[in-house]
C-alpha cells in the first residue's frame, strides 16, 4: 500500500491566512457576543469562521459551512444568531435532526448566552407550544418546527435567522424529504432571514450553495489534527506517510489498538455495523482496560455498574451485559438502551471513567463524544435487499470526525482495520483517495411525499397543482434535476389518493382540507395511517385488534420479527386487513409480512398484561430501548386514533383505556392507582396485592400502614398525601 498521502497538501485552506482577533470583531457583533467568547477564553476566530466572516456572515449573507467536526462551525452560527437577536430584534432558530444534538446545543446556548431567552422544543408534535413567542433562540428537531408550522406558527416573521445543523441529512432516506420541504417552506415563509447550513460531510457543496443563494466555506481546518491509518498486523500506516508500530503483541486488532491508546492514557471509542457486535465487542475489550484502570476508578465504576443495573424496574440481560462491562471501564452505546443508560454512559465517557465506548453508527453523529482515538472496526454492513455492502465514504469520514478532543489532544487517530495488503489497498483508495460522495434529495418518493402534500393544503400554503409543482421547483430535487415532471406526476398522484381518502376536497382548481384531513395533518400522521385507522375501528372486537390497528400503521415501523404464536394467532385478525391493497394503492401499504405487526401488537399486549420488560425482550428478541420506543409510539397513535375517532363521532373510551395501559404497562385492575406520582407498574401491583384496589383505599389506616412497610416511610408520604393531603401525611408519618 502508498501510505504516502498528505491530506493536508499546499494550498489547503487548513493554512488560511486570514487572521482574525476577537478585537476585530468589536462593532461589528453585540458587546455581548464578545463577552461570551472572552468568557469561555476564545481570543481567535479559526480559519472556516474568518472565511465566514470574509463571506458576509455579518452582513447577513446565507452561508453554507462545510468544514470537519470541532471545526468552529457552531461559533458561527452564534455570531449570526446574537446579531440577530440583539441588534436586529429578531428571533433565531437552530434546527437539529436529532433531539439528543438539540438538548446538547441548548445547555451549550444557555451556558454561553445567560441574557439571552433560548428555549427548546422537541416533544410533542400536536401542539403548537404558545409559550416559544417569548424566546429568543428556539432550538427544535425537524420534525418538531415543521409541526410547529402546520400548527399555525404566528412569529415566522419575526424570524431573522435560520441555522440548519447537519445538513448533509438532506440525503437521508428517512429524516431528508421532511428537513427539504422545511428548509423549502422556511425561504418561503421567512424570505428576509438569513440561513446558514452547517455540515462535515458535503461532497457537492457548490451545488447546495447555489440552491440556497448562499457562499460557500470549504475548509479542512481541524484544531486538532486527525491522522488516518489503516492497522496490519500491529503496523499503522497513516495517510500522513508516517508509519507506527502498536506498543501491543495482542492477536486482536481491536485488543491491539485499544492497548495502545490506554498506553498513552487516551481513551477511544470502536465503531461496529450491529447491536450485537457492540456487546460482544465490549465485553472482549472491558478484560483489556480493567488492567489499567485505579483503585478510584474501580470504585466509581462499581457505582455506575450499579445505577445502569437499576434503570430498569427489573434488569435484562441486556442491562446486565452493560453493568458487567462498566465494571472493566468499557461499554456500548446503541438505540437499544434506554436513554437514561446512554446518558449515564455519555457523562461518564466524557469525565474518563470509562476508557472505551464499542457504538454502533448512531453515535457519529449527534452528541459530542470525541475520544482520541477512533477505530472503525466494521466497514461492510449486512443489509436485507443489498446483502453485505461497503459503509459510504461520508459515513466513515463522519465517524473519523469523533478523533481528537480539543483542549486534551495535539492529534486525533482515525483508524481502520485490514485483513491483508489486498484489503489495505483496497480501504486506502475507497476511503483516503476518495472524494466525498454528493448529497443527493430524497425527496421523489410518493409515501414519503404524502404526509406533506397533505399539510401543503392544510395550512393553506399551496392550494393549487400549480403552486405545488412550482414549489416543488424550488425544492433542492427541483433544483437537482431541473425538470420536474416525474415530480409533479407524484403529486398528482397523491392528490388523488388524498381525495379518494376524504382528507382533502376539490373546487376548481383549487383544494382544501376536510376537517379530518387538518386533522390528520395537525396529527403529524401518515395519512395513509389515518385512514387505515379510521376504516379499521367498526371491526375492532378485543384489545388486541386496537393494538393491531395502530402497530399496523407506517409510524411503527421497524416492527419485531413475527414470531410462531403470532402466525398462529394471526388468521382471527386478518379481516381487518382483507381488501387493504386495494383501498390503500397496493404495495404501498401491504408491501410487508402483516403477522409482524400483529407480532408487535402482541408484545404491547404481553406489556399491558404486566409482563416483564426481561421476558418481552426475550420472547420478541428486541431491545429495552426498541422496547420503549414502541411504547411512546403506539401512545401516539392511541391518542391520535382517539382524535380522528371524535371527529367520526365514535366512542373513543376503548381506545382511551388501551393507551392508558399502554403507557404505564398495566392491567384494567391497576389504572386507578397507576395515576398516583411514585407509583409505576411494579409498586401499583404490590398495593394491589395488599388489597389497595384504587387511590380511595389509601384513605385507610391500615393500607397507609402497607404503604409504609412496602416502600419505607419517605416515598409513603409522597404516596400517602396525595390523597389524604400534605398536612395530614405528614403528621400521621411523624407519628410512626
Amino acid at each position: 500500500m502508498n501510505s504516502n498521502l498528505n491530506i493536508f497538501p499546499a494550498g489547503s485552506n487548513i493554512y488560511y491566512r486570514i487572521f482574525m482577533d476577537i478585537k476585530d470583531l468589536v462593532g461589528k457583533v453585540p458587546s455581548e457576543a464578545i463577552e461570551s467568547l472572552q468568557n469561555r477564553r476564545i481570543t481567535s476566530l479559526t480559519a472556516p469562521q474568518a472565511m465566514a466572516v470574509e463571506k458576509g456572515l455579518l452582513e447577513g449573507a446565507n452561508i453554507v459551512v462545510a468544514a470537519p467536526t470541532a471545526s468552529g462551525k457552531t461559533l458561527i452560527a452564534e455570531l449570526a444568531m446574537t446579531k440577530a437577536v440583539v441588534w436586529g430584534r429578531k428571533k433565531a432558530v437552530y434546527i437539529a435532526p436529532m433531539r439528543a444534538l438539540v438538548r446538547e446545543k441548548y445547555v451549550e446556548f444557555k451556558q454561553a448566552y445567560p441574557f439571552m431567552k433560548i428555549a427548546m422544543s422537541v416533544g410533542d408534535l400536536d401542539s403548537l407550544d404558545r409559550w416559544l413567542e417569548e424566546y429568543d433562540i428556539v432550538l427544535a428537531s425537524t420534525e418538531k418546527f415543521d409541526s410547529l408550522i402546520r400548527h399555525g406558527l404566528a412569529w415566522l416573521d419575526s424570524i431573522g435567522c435560520i441555522v440548519i445543523d447537519e445538513v448533509h441529512m438532506l440525503g437521508d432516506d428517512g429524516r431528508g424529504p421532511t428537513l427539504e420541504i422545511l428548509v423549502s417552506k422556511l425561504r418561503r415563509m421567512c424570505s428576509g432571514a438569513q440561513i446558514l447550513a452547517l455540515s462535515a460531510t458535503i461532497g457537492n457543496a457548490k451545488e447546495l450553495s447555489a440552491w440556497l443563494g448562499a457562499g460557500l466555506v470549504e475548509s479542512d481546518f481541524r484544531p486538532v489534527l486527525l491522522e488516518r491509518g489503516i492497522e496490519l498486523e500491529g503496523v499503522v500506516a497513516y495517510d500522513t506517510g508516517r508509519e507506527e508500530q502498536l506498543d501491543s503483541a495482542n492477536k486482536i486488532a481491536e485488543l491491539r489498538i485499544t492497548e495502545d491508546t490506554l498506553l498513552r492514557h487516551k481513551q477511544l471509542i470502536v465503531f461496529y455495523s450491529t447491536k450485537r457486535n457492540t456487546e460482544a465487542g465490549a465485553q472482549r475489550l472491558c478484560g483489556m482496560v480493567s488492567k489499567y484502570l485505579s483503585a478510584q476508578d474501580r470504585e466509581r465504576l462499581r457505582e455506575l455498574s450499579v445505577k445502569v443495573l437499576g434503570v430498569l424496574g427489573r434488569p435484562t440481560l441486556q442491562c446486565e451485559k452493560l453493568a458487567a462491562a462498566i465494571l472493566g471501564g468499557a461499554a456500548f452505546h446503541h438505540s437499544g438502551l434506554v436513554n437514561e443508560q446512554r446518558e449515564l454512559v455519555e457523562e461518564a465517557f466524557r469525565e474518563n471513567l470509562i476508557k472505551a465506548v464499542c457504538s454502533t453508527t448512531t453515535l457519529g453523529m449527534g452528541v459530542n463524544l470525541p475520544a482520541q482515538t477512533v477505530l472503525v472496526r466494521d466497514v461492510l454492513r449486512y443489509g436485507e435487499s443489498t446483502g453485505s455492502e461497503y459503509m459510504g465514504i461520508n459515513e466513515v469520514t463522519q465517524l473519523f470526525g469523533r478523533a481528537g478532543r480539543p483542549k486534551y489532544d495535539r492529534t486525533g487517530r482515525a483508524l481502520l482495520i485490514a485483513r491483508s495488503k489486498a484489503d489495505a489497498q483496497e480501504l486506502y483508495n475507497r476511503y483516503f483517495l476518495s472524494d466525498l460522495d454528493p448529497v443527493t434529495s430524497k425527496l421523489g418518493i410518493l409515501p414519503v411525499l404524502r404526509t406533506h402534500v397533505l399539510a401543503f393544503v392544510a395550512t393553506r400554503f399551496l392550494t393549487s397543482r400549480e403552486s405545488m409543482s412550482d414549489f416543488m421547483n424550488s425544492t433542492f430535487y427541483g433544483h437537482h434535476f431541473s425538470n420536474s415532471a416525474e415530480l409533479s406526476g407524484i403529486v398528482d398522484e397523491i392528490l388523488g389518493e388524498l381525495k379518494e381518502w376524504g382528507l382533502v376536497q376539490q373546487l376548481g382548481s383549487t383544494y382544501s382540507p376536510t376537517r379530518i384531513g387538518q386533522r390528520v395533518s395537525e396529527l403529524y400522521i401518515d395519512p395513509m395511517s389515518a385512514r387505515w385507522m379510521m376504516d379499521s375501528m367498526p371491526k375492532l372486537a378485543d384489545d388486541i385488534s386496537v393494538l393491531f390497528m395502530i402497530c399496523n400503521t407506517m409510524e411503527m415501523r421497524p416492527y419485531v420479527r413475527a414470531t410462531a404464536a403470532a402466525e398462529e394467532r394471526y388468521f382471527s385478525y386478518q379481516s381487518l386487513v382483507n381488501g387493504s391493497e386495494a383501498r390503500y394503492g397496493g404495495e404501498d401499504f401491504l408491501f410487508y409480512d402483516p403477522v409482524r405487526p400483529f407480532s408487535t401488537a402482541l408484545m404491547l399486549d404481553d406489556w399491558a398484561a404486566e409482563k416483564s420488560e426481561r421476558d418481552i425482550i426475550k420472547d420478541y428478541k428486541t431491545t429495552p430501548g426498541a422496547l420503549y420506543t414502541k411504547i411512546a409510539n403506539a401512545d401516539w397513535m392511541l391518542y391520535s386514533a382517539m382524535e380522528l375517532a371524535k371527529l367520526m363521532r365514535g366512542s373513543s373510551a376503548k381506545l382511551l383505556e388501551m393507551r392508558m395501559r399502554v403507557k404505564y404497562g398495566v392491567r384494567k385492575e391497576l389504572m386507578d392507582l397507576i395515576r398516583l406520582e411514585q407509583v409505576g407498574r411494579v409498586r401499583a401491583r404490590l398495593m394491589y396485592s395488599a388489597g389497595i384496589h384504587k387511590a380511595s383505599d389509601i384513605r385507610k389506616a391500615e393500607s397507609q400502614d402497607a404503604i409504609r412497610r412496602m416502600f419505607g416511610k419517605e416515598i409513603a408520604a409522597k404516596i400517602i398525601s396525595q390523597v389524604v393531603g400534605d398536612n395530614d401525611a405528614s403528621a400521621r408519618a411523624a407519628q410512626q
